[in-house]
């Protein structure tokens, strides 16, 4: 005889539900459709997620396996030294996306010029752009590291191969998000309805739903910059780091990895900065890759992200490597430092360095 069923109480059915939560099941829940671009999207979050799931593992072998970690010896289009990471990590997202008929270009951090894909071409009216490795600085001392990434319709028919529809302003990206290589490994995106993190579950081999409608907090304590800068910023962005150091509540974190800093602000509040230095007025991160990515999660989580005066989504680049000066976390905090720069008396003055400035960087670290 068959035992009767015994029903599930609340608690099971919600962890149950829970489980059941994929990444490709939250895509198709938040476009509340089943149509051919709904699908389409769905399965280049899939594809995003296999390359992250890719990246991890080489990740966690990166100390037995060869040629993961070091250098290659070349640079990049911005002249930059590039890691093996690097390449592993650009190559794998290009991989995962061939032949899929989902995405016509990609376009990296990495390469100078979109790479093509013909096949998907006549089907795939979606590009995706993406930083593959950030914070690759960390990867040599086993410290947290990270992937950005964006999906853009395709404007036009981009018969140059030029691809310059993606210098729209970043309020045109359908999707960005973020992979975190961290003690887990957590996909964190938004398709324009609010920001949703995924913790893989290795015994799964998927991406579970683990922090729903992420919110920014107003304010937070958290001020995370390269301190190491701090002759070289603007008499503005200095003026609010010395009010920070003076002001009770005000705590100091920065690892070297964008992802893994704006990570820690978009959960507990406060504000990342990276402005524009003496050397590098526009500052080091990438307008496309970097910032525009990152600035639709915030603003999607009720924050800010802005170069100072203007907001990161409203900037159109010139140029697919484009840098831009990026502060971003809590809305009341990026306020905070855009006061201090537009009150300066000249927010773009910066000071002359200390005599005792002449010291070299030591060898290997980043800015």
């Amino acid at each position: 005889m068959t035992p009767p069923h015994t029903p599930y109480t609340p608690e099971q059915d919600r962890a149950l539900d829970r489980d059941c939560t994929t990444l490709s099941r939250h895509v198709l829940q938040q476009l509340q459709s089943f149509s051919a671009d709904a699908q389409d999207l769905s399965a280049i979050m899939n594809r995003i997620a296999l390359a992250g799931k890719l990246i991890a593992r080489r990740l966690s072998q990166a100390g037995l396996v060869d040629d993961a970690l070091g250098f290659t010896g070349t640079t990049n289009v911005q002249g930059e030294a590039v890691k093996k990471m690097d390449v592993y990590a650009n190559d794998v997202f290009i991989s995962v996306f061939k032949q899929s008929g989902l995405v016509c270009r990609l376009a990296s951090e990495e390469m100078e010029h979109p790479y093509y894909i013909p096949e998907n071409c006549p089907i795939g009216r979606h590009t995706l752009v993406y930083d593959p490795i950030d914070g690759s600085s960390n990867l040599d001392i086993n410290l947290n590291l990270g992937s950005i990434f964006a999906i853009r319709r395709q404007e036009g028919t981009d018969e140059n191969g030029q691809a310059l529809d993606l210098l729209a302003p970043g309020r045109n990206q359908i999707a960005a998000g973020y992979i975190l290589y961290g003690p887990s490994t957590m996909l964190v995106y938004s398709l324009g309805h609010g920001v949703h993190g995924f913790t893989l579950d290795p015994s799964l081999g998927e991406f579970i739903l683990s922090h729903e409608n992420i919110q920014t907090p107003d304010r937070g304590p958290v001020y995370s910059v390269n301190e190491g800068n701090f002759w070289q910023w603007s008499d503005g962005v200095r003026s609010y780091v010395r009010y920070v150091h003076k002001t009770e509540g005000y705590t100091a974190r920065y690892s070297g990895a964008l992802v893994g800093d704006f990570h820690r602000v978009l959960l507990q509040g406060g504000v990342f900065l990276y402005p524009g230095t003496q050397t590098k007025p526009k500052g080091k991160l990438r307008l496309l890759y970097e910032a525009a990515p990152l600035a639709f999660l915030a603003q999607q989580a009720g924050g800010r992200a802005s170069d100072g005066t203007t907001d990161i989504l409203d900037l159109t680049g010139t140029e697919l490597h484009e840098r831009t000066p990026l502060i971003i976390g809590s809305r009341e905090d990026v306020n905070l430092v855009e006061s201090f720069i537009q009150q300066a008396p000249n927010p773009q003055t910066t000071m002359e360095l200390p005599p005792d400035s002449t010291r070299p960087t030591p060898a290997g670290q980043g800015a």
